[in-house]
């Protein structure tokens, strides 16, 4: 059995259906050191627990809990344990793009600093990590992590942020809302939906997000969840309804459905099925 205190799970995510990779990293190191290396990515990491300590840029940084560290393509760097319990951390790999999306002139951004102190950012870097990590759906993940890499460079380096007000932004979410309850078995990329619409996908998103309240993947899901409810009341069993709307499997619907609604598939259909009154906490119409 391999040691508990060193651990490393990579992950491959797309971004969007036949979208490019990216690549996510969970990992635990108690004794490990990398060797002097660079990344043609954006290396952006948030740190779980411990100390961690990266020579960089001439010098040496330390990371502790709650920090993101952003380390640029090409630039060399090490990373070790600067405490005796270790340090724990999600790291992702992203192009540039994904960082200059949604930034004037599509310039490079450069971040002076490598460690960055924003609770709000490292909580919401995390949790997407997490989840993503957990199960890598195209749609999820495309319309998250794009958006906080966004995000990163508006807040934290040189970039500038281009904020116009995208034209008819209310057709533009109605147009990809559409086209996702039309395609819910197979959704097409939020990259593709932008290009036919003559938008970035960091626009297409604001759109979207300012228009519905919610980012394309939760959207989708709440939209499944409708449709999986009216299979249920038709008396299909909760494996069967998932597959049906879209749901990878009765877990992932089962998910969402206790999300939406505050009971499992299984305790809902019982309910529909014996004619008894639905569960309280159940009072969507």
């Amino acid at each position: 059995m391999g040691d508990v205190r060193e651990q490393a799970r990579w992950t491959r995510a797309r971004l969007g259906r036949c979208g490019p990779p990216l690549d996510l990293l969970t990992a635990r190191f108690n004794r490990h050191e990398y060797a002097p290396h660079a990344h043609d990515e954006f290396t952006v990491g948030v740190t779980v627990g411990g100390l961690e300590v990266i020579a960089y840029r001439g010098g040496r940084i330390h990371s502790g809990p709650g920090s993101i560290v952003v380390l640029e393509p090409g630039e060399m760097h090490t990373g070790g344990p600067a405490a005796p319990e270790g340090y724990s951390y999600r790291a992702l790999y992203a192009a540039p793009a994904l960082l200059t999306d949604g930034t004037l002139g599509r310039a490079l951004p450069h971040f002076r600093e490598p460690v960055l102190h924003d609770p709000e950012l490292a909580t919401a870097l995390r949790r997407a990590h997490t989840d993503v990590s957990a199960r890598p759906d195209p749609l999820e993940a495309e319309s998250r992590l794009p958006w906080l890499l966004t995000a990163l460079a508006h807040r934290h380096s040189t970039a500038r942020p281009d904020d116009a007000t995208v034209p008819g932004a209310g057709h533009v979410a109605r147009a990809v809302r559409d086209r996702l309850a039309d395609e819910l078995l197979a959704p097409p990329s939020l990259a593709a939906l932008a290009g036919d619409l003559g938008l970035s996908r960091y626009q297409l998103l604001r759109a979207f997000r300012t228009t519905m309240g919610v980012p394309p993947y939760a959207w989708l899901a709440q939209y499944r969840v409708a449709r999986a409810r009216a299979l249920l009341e038709a008396g299909l069993r909760p494996a069967e309804a998932a597959g049906l709307v879209g749901f990878a499997d009765q877990a992932h619907l089962t998910r969402w459905f206790r999300r939406v609604l505050g009971v499992t598939p299984a305790a809902y259909r019982n309910s529909v099925q014996d004619g008894g009154r639905r569960p309280g906490r159940d009072s969507t119409p």
